[in-house]
């Protein structure tokens, strides 16, 4: 399926451009020049690429230094957590000591009660973070599943100030409203590009558009009618337009909102 071009200028807040799915046999520079270009050609202008742990923090921060147009967060995803130690939490703390102003957020990290990786570890961690993410004044990128509740009382409960963004939203309209009291932006993903999707359709619908940012999840969570391919950033465009089928608003004041939106959400200057 290919791609719709856009009259916009688009961010992907959440993708994972560095995975192995996009080696072409080429080096890291030449895959990640390769795939920068194909999502410039739908003005996919920006990009950001959650960490999943130690094994990229520092792939993560090389590429930053030579792409202007790429930021970065640092963290643990409570998926990889069977190999992580809280050891690495030094490391960790020694990389945001000495971070560049493309590192914009602490993540990905959260809860997913799906997953077999023992709770209290996944809840372990993600207090840490929360604690490194006070102590240099950065937004959570947050991963949940199956874990709302036991997510929303943690933060109450550490009185996190900072907000960030909940990856890949696929909850009801009271606990979207419930995150953006708290101060997070409601990630829209490829979920709402699927008919059959009506619930998170409708919420994305109602929701207050100025606290919606877009992402793909590449090399995951394909579009409809992607099934079964890799993800890319360049189809960001497509969940664009069906939020513009969704929306009431103009296309542009949707467009320039998102733009706007995910730069606030993150610090970035535009």
């Amino acid at each position: 399926m290919t791609p719709e071009l856009s009259d916009f200028p688009l961010f992907d807040t959440h993708c994972h451009a560095d995975f192995d799915a996009f080696d072409s046999g080429f080096s890291v520079e030449e895959s990640l020049d390769g795939y920068l270009k194909e999502a410039k050609k739908t003005q996919v202008e920006k990009l950001l690429i959650p960490s999943i742990g130690q094994s990229n923090w520092g792939k993560l921060d090389q590429i930053a230094q030579s792409h202007p147009n790429i930021y970065y967060a640092l963290g643990f995803h409570p998926y990889f957590l069977e190999q992580a130690d809280e050891a690495q939490f030094s490391e960790l703390r020694q990389l945001l000591s000495s971070k560049n102003s493309q590192c914009v957020a602490i993540g990905e990290c959260g809860l997913d009660f799906f997953v077999d990786v023992e709770k209290e570890k996944q809840e372990r961690f993600f207090i840490q973070q929360m604690e490194l993410a006070k102590a240099f004044d950065l937004p959570l990128i947050i991963h949940e599943r199956k874990s709302y509740n036991r997510l929303i009382e943690l933060i109450k409960q550490h009185k996190f100030p900072l907000g960030g963004v909940i990856h890949g939203f696929s909850g009801s309209e009271q606990q979207a409203l419930a995150w953006i009291k708290l101060g997070f932006y409601i990630g829209v993903g490829g979920t709402i590009t699927y008919p059959r999707a009506q619930k998170t359709r409708s919420t994305i619908a109602k929701l207050p558009l100025e606290y919606l940012v877009l992402e793909t999840d590449a090399p995951d969570m394909p579009t409809h009618g992607n099934q079964g391919n890799v993800n890319h950033s360049k189809y960001l465009v497509t969940i664009l337009n069906e939020l513009f089928l969704l929306r009431k608003e103009s296309k542009q004041s949707i467009a320039a909102q998102i733009w706007q939106n995910s730069h606030r959400a993150f610090g970035i200057c535009e």
